[in-house]
């Protein structure tokens, strides 16, 4: 996965502008805090596996350590 429950929405957004679909259909504000910060554990995967899936990474498609 490229997109990690590290990042904050805002960058994600700066970075992949249609990724905000996603964070609109979730509820989560374009915000500086971590993804891990603004969202509950319980949602956390399912959203990063959409918004990885909408930039087309998974981790298929990452090697471990970057």
């Amino acid at each position: 996965m490229v997109i990690q429950s590290n990042m904050s929405p805002e960058a994600i957004v700066d970075v992949w502008g249609e990724t905000k679909e996603v964070f609109k259909k979730y509820n989560v504000p374009l915000t500086k805090q971590t993804l891990k910060t603004l969202v509950g554990s319980e949602r956390l995967y399912s959203l990063l596996q959409e918004l990885n899936s909408v930039i087309g990474s998974s981790t298929a498609t990452c090697i471990e350590g970057g």
